[in-house]
């Protein structure tokens, strides 16, 4: 809902006043072995175990679903960036910090063109992969990468659940 430089701004609006922000990453084998459900929620639990020493938060606002495995109590709110202010600017915060990634992957691929897209389905990224074939960072799970791999889509592995 918000431009790239509003986002931008805000964000270092939210790091000047923030007492601790935790970031997470999840790359893209370890999607593939555990699945993308999977993997958003260990990146959650990650994210707010990063923040430790600097804060133990006391409670855990959640976007969308609880966190498995924390020691602290939680709420999950679905679409929660929508009215809950500090999900909103987690939101931020991840959003800006994972165009970042994006435009750091395009110098490295960059017939792909993820400063464009920021690694979301457009058409334009699409072709790429078919033109391409996947780069070594794109989700081998994802469809139009298997695909571009010249396997069946509608057979996918079965993902099971980490632990």
């Amino acid at each position: 809902m918000l431009t790239a430089a509003a986002r931008e701004r805000l964000d270092r609006e939210i790091r000047a006043v923030a007492v601790a922000i935790g970031i997470a990453v999840v790359e893209a084998d370890e999607i593939d072995r555990v699945n993308i459900y999977q993997a958003g929620l260990r990146a959650l639990r990650r994210a707010v175990e990063a923040l430790a020493p600097a804060i133990v938060p006391g409670f855990v606002l959640v976007d969308g679903r609880e966190i498995p495995g924390l020691s602290m109590p939680q709420s999950a709110y679905p679409k929660g960036d929508g009215f809950v202010a500090s999900i909103a600017a987690a939101s931020i915060v991840a959003k800006v910090y994972r165009d970042a990634i994006m435009r750091r992957l395009h110098d490295t691929y960059p017939a792909y063109g993820f400063a464009r897209h920021m690694g979301y389905s457009t058409a334009a990224h699409l072709a790429a992969i078919r033109d391409h074939g996947p780069s070594p960072v794109h989700r081998r799970s994802f469809a139009p990468v298997r695909a571009a791999l010249g396997e069946q889509v509608d057979q996918l592995p079965l993902l099971v659940p980490a632990p």
